[in-house]
């Protein structure tokens, strides 16, 4: 039976998990769904003069699912200061002090986290790529499944890091954490709109 415990949690009132880990719960569901088109094709005639490269890809999604899934409970702990410091006081200078002390490395946390779901999801969008064009046909629609999955969690994921780096005092700082992120949006989604009209046009 399916455990839904994440999924009653995220519903609730409570503020971790949130959309930082529903973006890497996301993109370990992309990275499953990819490994699923890999483990239909391994094994069949048809597609033996690929499936070196497909078990080499089935671990390198094996390996980004694992940690896909470690993010999500990283992302809710990388939440916990950064909740802690919204909450300190200050109604003294020292208050005042502490507190945009504690938010900034707080906040440095939560830009972290996000920006390697980012990473992460772009690689499975990348790994795709294989499946859609060497990968089992009659699959080839779970492909498509797979780089929606990812997308959306690239693009969710992002949007921890923009609201979080622009209250990021080292501006530098904050502009390479958006910078990384928007070539991460640049490059991945491209790739994973041209793998889905793709997907789309060959299963109609």
């Amino acid at each position: 039976m399916l455990d839904t415990t994440f999924i009653f949690d995220l519903a609730s009132k409570a503020p971790t998990p949130g959309g930082g880990g529903a973006s890497a719960y996301a993109g370990a569901l992309s990275s499953a769904l990819g490994s699923m088109v890999g483990n239909l094709t391994v094994g069949k005639k048809r597609y033996e003069a690929v499936e070196a490269d497909t078990y080499i890809v089935l671990e390198k999604l094996a390996a980004l699912r694992t940690r896909l899934i470690e993010l999500v409970d990283e992302d809710a702990r990388a939440f916990a200061p950064l909740a802690a410091a919204y909450g300190m006081p200050k109604a003294t200078p020292e208050e005042q002090d502490a507190k945009d002390e504690a938010m900034q490395s707080a906040l440095i946390g939560a830009c972290d986290v996000p920006l390697e779901i980012m990473r992460s999801c772009a690689q499975v969008i990348g790994l795709c790529e294989f499946l859609a064009y060497n990968g089992s046909r009659m699959a080839l629609s779970d492909v498509g499944v797979a780089v929606a999955f990812g997308k959306a969690a690239l693009l969710g994921a992002s949007l921890n890091i923009y609201i979080n780096a622009k209250d990021i005092c080292d501006r530098e700082r904050a502009e390479a954490y958006t910078a990384e992120a928007e070539r991460l949006i640049e490059d991945a989604s491209a790739l994973a709109d041209t793998l889905y009209a793709y997907v789309l046009d060959e299963i109609r």
